[in-house]
């Protein structure tokens, strides 16, 4: 008998409930487990990297932004890998994020193939 392969977990932390529903949903299909977030602060709120593999974080967000809360990460010590994703792509946003020091950076719409790579790579 072999020992089973524990989930990885994903954080989604995006405002748009609809992106949280079907993100939530595509990833348990391709065995993920996740939790769902709609604001940085909700986030940073619960403490909830215990636990976490990794996370998937909205770049536009009310309030605190994806990179303000990746920076926040950051300087607390954290090395939770996190992967932005964004509808609205621009390059000043895009070096922003990769010099956060973000696992990958995904623009909506992505394939799902995309997704599920980036995470794979961010986890191990």
């Amino acid at each position: 008998m072999s020992a089973r392969k524990p989930q990885r977990v994903v954080a989604i932390v995006d405002d748009d409930p609809g992106m949280q529903v079907s993100l939530s949903n595509l990833l348990g299909a391709h065995g993920f487990t996740t939790t769902v977030f709609s604001s940085a602060e909700d986030w940073l709120d619960h403490g909830a990297s215990a636990g976490t593999d990794c996370m998937l974080v909205d770049i536009h967000l009310g309030g605190i932004s994806g990179i303000e809360l990746q920076r926040r990460l950051r300087a607390s010590g954290s090395t939770l890998p996190v992967i932005f994703m964004t509808k609205h792509y621009d390059k000043a946003t895009q070096t922003q994020a990769l010099e956060t020091g973000c696992a990958s950076f995904l623009c909506k719409p992505f394939r799902t193939t995309e997704l599920i790579e980036a995470i794979k790579s961010a986890t191990g």
